[in-house]
């Protein structure tokens, strides 16, 4: 989930706050082994690397990149920035203080879900243009297929997407689909599995696990 949206007159900050302030250390250290063990793998060392609805920056604060940024419309992420990531506050739609084609990656998580669809598309198409060509998207995101029944446990939820819409969106835009992995983590850090960093190290060496587990897909499309 990233800090870019507000439901109704609550703020995303207290949003964020209420869901996860427990979880704070959790998920740090969680996202330490997903970027380490995982993420990382789709991202050079000597890439720009932009975070797209970087909330409490918890993937750019961990990637290992060359330029990191981190872009949000809340306050809060300029705070939340580690040493040498830069913020730029801006919706996701208007990345025109990012230059066309010098981005190598963009990464988003769990943010699709929390505007419409006109704003999905907007955004790739957004990135697309930031993106220098064969630059890729790396997307995390529930997946409608699998958590219809908790998809909507959360009051800023508004959009239902699905791994092969999203493909599809991503195709008519102008990338190329590199991966589509329907089930990857499980959808919530709320749920009732263990939170432990070594069974996430596990479940990460063990892709059969994802199929019972996974309720958020993971796609990479690459810029044609």
């Amino acid at each position: 989930m990233a800090l870019e949206t507000t439901a109704g007159n609550l703020s995303a900050e207290d949003i964020y706050r209420r869901r996860f302030a427990e979880q704070e250390a959790f998920r740090d250290a969680m996202w330490k082994v997903l970027c380490a063990d995982y993420f990382g793998r789709f991202v050079p060392r000597d890439a720009t690397v932009v975070e797209i609805a970087a909330g409490y920056c918890e993937f750019i604060n961990n990637i290992d990149a060359r330029r990191r940024i981190a872009v949000d419309i809340n306050p809060e992420t300029t705070r939340r920035a580690a040493d040498g990531v830069e913020v730029v506050l801006t919706t996701s739609s208007d990345l025109s203080m990012i230059p066309s084609g010098s981005v190598d990656v963009a990464f988003t998580s769990n943010f699709f879900e929390h505007i419409t669809r006109e704003e999905i598309a907007a955004t790739v198409r957004e990135v697309h243009r930031v993106l220098a060509p064969g630059g890729r998207i790396l997307i995390l995101q529930p997946n409608i297929r699998y958590v219809q029944r908790d998809y909507w446990m959360f009051f800023d939820h508004i959009t239902a997407i699905d791994d092969r819409a999203l493909c599809e969106l991503l195709e008519l835009v102008g990338y190329r689909i590199e991966l589509d992995i329907p089930r990857f983590l499980p959808y919530t850090t709320q749920s009732r599995l263990p939170k432990s960093i070594g069974l996430l190290r596990l479940y990460l060496r063990l892709p059969i696990l994802w199929r019972f587990f996974g309720g958020q897909a993971f796609i990479v499309g690459a810029k044609v």
